[in-house]
């Protein structure tokens, strides 16, 4: 599993016009090629009458799936041009669609492929890019007397707090960096007088907002 990866935060829609012509950019997390081209297939019987439905996707841990379709449109002007946004952009596991309803104003080859570059590069702002993050889960068993206090200074703190479970004494798990694990257990130890223990779980990817 990658220490960390870009990707898209979930669906996404996006239109400009450019020259009259329409280009409606869909965007989607996909992590198999076939839910890729799922999602392809759905855009285009959503969109049967458009001119074009032009498409590019990235899927595995080291970019081993990479396809690129343009529809019709002159070879090389618009899937590459889709598939450099993603590629340019660190993306993984993102399959992008972009629907162009032709607007009678022919762009060439050179404003095919700027047009097709800036529909991506815009659907994926609107849509959003996210930082998935390995993270360990730490289980910290407490007593209730330590429930308030542990839990506002985790909330005030870096860790984020993935559960917490309401049993005979109660359990907190919480993301914590695989580096900082004994940061963090100390960290704990410290808060409740030596009255926490823990326990590691599985280790899980942690999703946070990108902005460039």
């Amino acid at each position: 599993m990658l220490p960390s990866y870009y990707t898209v935060k979930g669906y996404g829609e996006h239109e400009i016009e450019i020259q009259k012509s329409r280009f409606i950019a869909y965007v989607q997390r996909a992590e198999t090629e076939e839910e890729a081209q799922d999602f392809i297939q759905t855009i285009k019987k959503k969109h049967w009458n458009a001119n074009h439905n032009c498409s590019a996707y990235i899927i595995g841990e080291h970019d081993q799936i990479q396809k690129a379709n343009d529809d019709g449109e002159p070879s090389g002007t618009a899937g590459v041009p889709i598939l450099e946004v993603l590629k340019k952009k660190h993306l993984k596991d993102t399959v992008v669609v972009i629907t162009r309803f032709f607007g009678g104003i022919k762009l060439g080859a050179g404003g095919l492929i700027r047009a097709y570059g800036k529909a991506t590069t815009e659907g994926l702002t609107a849509t959003g890019i996210v930082e998935r993050k390995l993270m360990k889960i730490i289980h910290t068993t407490i007593d209730y007397t330590w429930l308030g206090k542990i839990e506002s200074e985790l909330r005030s703190s870096e860790y984020q707090i993935k559960d917490i479970h309401y049993l005979d004494n109660v359990k907190i798990e919480t993301y914590v960096d695989e580096a900082k694990t004994d940061d963090f257990t100390q960290w704990m130890v410290d808060l409740t007088n030596g009255q926490a223990s823990f326990h590691s779980g599985n280790n899980l990817y942690l999703e946070s907002e990108y902005t460039s």
